[in-house]
C-alpha cells in the first residue's frame, strides 16, 4: 500500500484543481460502485483513502476500512450513531433512517477540506462540531477560497445539503460540470484554479497528530486495563484461595458431626 491520498498530496508543492479533481473521481467511482450493491460505507474520510502505489505519476485510490458499512436492504430503516464527527451527516447525530447520501455528504466534506485545507464544520469540541452540521454552519471564506473555482464551490454546495433527497447521487456527480466540464470555458477556469497548499499541509499535519495522539491515548488505556485486569485476577485467585481454605475448615467438623451421627445410631 502506498500511504494516505492526503498525506501524497501533502508532500506536493503545488496541486491544481485539475489534479485534485482525478483524485476525487477515483472515490466517486469507488463509492458509487458500493453503492450499486446497496452498501454504504458509512465512515468515508481521509484516514480511509489509500494509494495503491505513490510512486506512480498518477496512483490508484483504493478505500478502506468497511467496520461500520452497511447493505441497504430494500424497505430498512436503518438508523447508526457511527462515523467520525468532522465527516458524518446531520441525519446520523439525529438518529433518522440512514441511506448511501450520508456517503455523499462525507465526499463534500473530503472535497472542502481537499481545496481549502479546512474543516468546514470542525469546532472547538466534538459537540460543537456535530452542532455546527445540525445547524449547517458553513462558509466558503474568501481567505481561503480565493484560489477555488465557483463550479467546485457549487459541487460541495450540492453534497453539503441537509436534506439527503437534495444531494448528489456519485452518478451526478461524475457528471457535475466541476468534474466533467460542458464548455471549453467551464474547463479553462478549472485548470486555473488551485488548492490552497499552505493551510492544506497545516490541516493535514494537525490530523496526523491528532492521529497519533489518540493511539497514544488508546495504547495507555489498554495497558492500563490490562494491568487491571491482571489484578483483579490475581484478587480472584487469591480470594478463591482463601474460600477454599475456608470451605476446607468447615468441612472437617461436619464431616466428623456426620460420622458421629452415624456411629451412634
Amino acid at each position: 500500500m502506498g500511504g494516505e491520498l492526503f498525506d501524497f498530496i501533502a508532500a506536493k508543492e503545488n496541486l491544481s484543481e485539475n489534479e485534485a479533481i482525478e483524485f476525487i473521481k477515483q472515490i466517486l467511482q469507488g463509492v458509487g460502485f458500493m453503492h450499486s450493491k446497496r452498501i454504504a460505507h458509512f465512515d468515508l474520510k481521509p484516514e480511509n483513502m489509500m494509494l495503491l502505489d505513490k510512486e506512480v505519476q498518477h496512483p490508484h485510490i483504493k478505500i478502506i476500512d468497511f467496520g461500520l458499512a452497511h447493505y441497504l436492504t430494500p424497505g430498512e430503516e436503518y438508523r447508526s450513531l457511527c462515523g467520525t464527527p468532522q465527516y458524518i451527516a446531520p441525519e446520523v447525530i439525529n438518529y433518522e433512517p440512514l441511506g448511501v447520501s450520508a456517503d455523499m455528504w462525507s465526499i463534500g466534506v473530503i472535497t472542502y477540506i481537499l481545496l481549502s485545507g479546512m474543516s468546514p464544520f470542525q469546532g472547538d469540541s466534538d459537540e460543537e462540531t456535530l452542532r455546527n452540521i445540525v445547524d449547517m454552519k458553513y462558509e466558503f471564506d474568501d481567505q481561503y477560497f480565493n484560489q477555488t473555482s465557483a463550479m467546485a464551490k457549487d459541487f460541495i454546495e450540492k453534497l453539503l445539503a441537509k436534506e439527503p433527497v437534495e444531494r448528489m447521487t456519485s452518478e451526478e456527480c461524475l457528471l457535475h460540470p466541476w468534474i466533467k466540464p460542458l464548455t471549453r470555458k467551464q474547463k479553462a477556469n478549472r485548470s486555473r484554479s488551485s488548492i490552497n497548499m499552505k493551510n492544506f499541509k497545516k490541516f493535514n499535519a494537525k490530523r496526523k497528530w491528532k492521529m497519533s495522539y489518540n493511539m497514544v491515548w488508546a495504547c495507555n488505556r489498554f495497558c492500563r486495563l490490562k494491568l487491571l485486569c491482571k489484578t483483579s485476577a490475581s484478587q480472584d485467585q487469591e480470594l478463591r484461595k482463601c474460600e477454599s481454605d475456608q470451605e476446607d475448615t468447615e468441612t472437617k467438623p461436619a464431616s466428623l458431626f456426620r460420622r458421629r451421627l452415624s456411629s451412634s445410631s
